[in-house]
């Protein structure tokens, strides 16, 4: 029998609609105004939060995956625990995860590369609420051709464990790996741009030991992307910064999103 990793969120965090959900994610990606020629993409940071708030950031790095769409054949997804504490890194036992848009075979090969990792199990109750991984994939699904995915939640867990896991996914050019994370919550709109600006050139800089929980939600799986970008010398680059006081919230109380791309041999 299938084991089918249903939505969690779907209603809450992005239409459940299967044609309303389609055409909203399809419209943020076209209005994205980025240079997306020349740039080949082989990871991202992209926020999680619901699309009202944050979609237009993260379509402003997935309009990258234009060129790539028929290149791209596994997305590893490494994003934080909102709801189950736990130590290490969690992968699932489903054989799919499912959206309003379809479903999505998990990659149980490439995850099976991983088995030999401390700190890395299988826990699907890690997985069974979590948003952070579940709103990536309609992008992913508008985005790109066929494809399979492995995600992954990040607990307690060191970002040299998450550079590992990297490491060992990282592939060739038919690999994504997408780092799911917002930056700071709930400052007054002008604290947050500071905060954000400063996390954002971290990022930027490469310097991960500069990001902790109150800089970025995600900053485990963020810090391990950068240990591993600074080894290998990818290049980042900044697509949008931004916060829900810009998109569909109040600039009293405001949470920061930002979009960022790495590409190697640039």
């Amino acid at each position: 029998m299938e084991n089918v990793r249903p939505t969690a969120v779907a209603g809450l965090f992005y239409p459940a609609d299967a044609n309303v959900l389609s055409d909203m994610v399809n419209k943020e990606l076209a209005q994205a105004t980025v240079p997306v020629e020349g740039h080949i993409p082989k990871a991202l940071i992209v926020p999680h939060a619901g699309y009202i708030y944050s979609g237009e950031i993260a379509a402003s790095a997935y309009s990258y995956l234009k060129s790539v769409q028929h290149t791209i054949k596994h997305v590893v997804i490494i994003g934080p625990s909102h709801r189950v504490a736990f130590n290490g890194l969690a992968l699932s036992s489903a054989d799919y995860f499912t959206t309003p848009l379809g479903r999505i075979r998990c990659d149980k090969q490439a995850q099976q590369k991983l088995a030999h990792i401390n700190g890395v199990l299988v826990s699907d109750q890690a997985h069974a609420a979590e948003h952070s991984l579940e709103v990536q994939l309609p992008f992913l699904q508008q985005s790109l051709d066929d494809f399979s995915i492995i995600p992954i939640v990040a607990g307690n867990a060191s970002p040299e464990l998450v550079a590992q896991v990297i490491e060992t996914l990282w592939g060739g050019s038919e690999t994504l790996i997408i780092i799911s994370s917002d930056l700071s919550h709930f400052h007054d709109y002008q604290t947050a741009q500071q905060l954000d600006s400063v996390t954002s050139q971290a990022i930027v800089d490469l310097d991960y030991d500069a990001i902790h929980s109150a800089n970025a939600c995600g900053c485990i799986a963020v810090n391990g992307l950068l240990k591993f970008a600074h080894r290998h010398k990818l290049t980042p680059t900044l697509v949008d910064l931004r916060n829900s006081g810009d998109t569909a919230g109040s600039k009293d109380s405001v949470v920061g999103y930002g979009a960022y791309l790495f590409e190697e041999g640039t």
